[in-house]
C-alpha cells in the first residue's frame, strides 16, 4: 500500500498559502463525534495533532473503523462533491487539533484559481482512492472474521 498523500504538503507554496488564508484552528476533545455519515458536508479539516477514527455503520448496532487519521491527514472529502453529504462518520480517537476549512469559500477559491482547483482535486482524488482501498481492506477483514466465527 502506498503512503497516504498529505493535502498541505502536496500543494505548491503559493497555493498552500492561499488555502491556509481560509483556515481556522479548532480542537476536538477525545471521543467527540465530528460528523456522521449522511450529514451535511460543509467543511473539512487538516489534522495538526491527535488521531481521528473514520467509521462505517455496517449494522444498526455496529460501526467498523475503516481508517485512523493523524497529523497532516485531511479529514473529510465529501465537501467537494455533490450532494455534499458525508460518506463516513468520524470520531476523535484522542484530543485533536486541526485546521478547519469551510467548504464554500474553498470551492470559490478553486473557481477563482483554476490551477489551485486542479491541484486540490487531484490531491483529494489520490486521498480518496487510498481511503477507499483501506476501507475495502478493513471491510473484507471484518467479513472474513465473521465468516470464520460462524463456521
Amino acid at each position: 500500500m502506498t503512503k497516504a498523500t498529505k493535502l498541505l504538503t502536496a500543494l505548491p507554496q503559493p497555493q498552500r498559502e492561499r488555502l491556509m488564508s481560509l483556515a481556522r484552528e479548532v480542537s476536538f476533545p477525545e471521543d467527540t463525534r465530528i460528523f456522521e455519515s449522511g450529514g451535511t458536508a460543509d467543511r473539512f479539516w487538516v489534522i495538526r495533532s491527535g488521531a481521528v477514527s473514520l467509521d462505517q455503520q455496517v449494522t444498526t448496532a455496529q460501526r467498523v473503523t475503516v481508517a485512523t487519521l493523524g497529523a497532516g491527514d485531511m479529514l473529510g472529502w465529501s465537501w467537494l462533491f455533490p450532494p455534499y453529504l458525508w460518506d463516513f462518520g468520524a470520531e476523535a480517537f484522542s484530543p485533536v487539533r486541526a485546521y478547519e476549512f469551510e467548504a464554500q469559500p474553498v470551492r470559490e477559491l478553486c473557481d477563482e484559481d483554476a490551477q489551485l482547483g486542479l491541484t486540490l482535486i487531484r490531491t483529494v482524488a489520490e486521498i480518496l482512492a487510498h481511503r477507499l482501498e483501506m476501507t475495502r481492506t478493513k471491510l473484507m477483514e471484518q467479513y472474513a472474521v465473521r465468516r470464520r466465527s460462524a463456521l
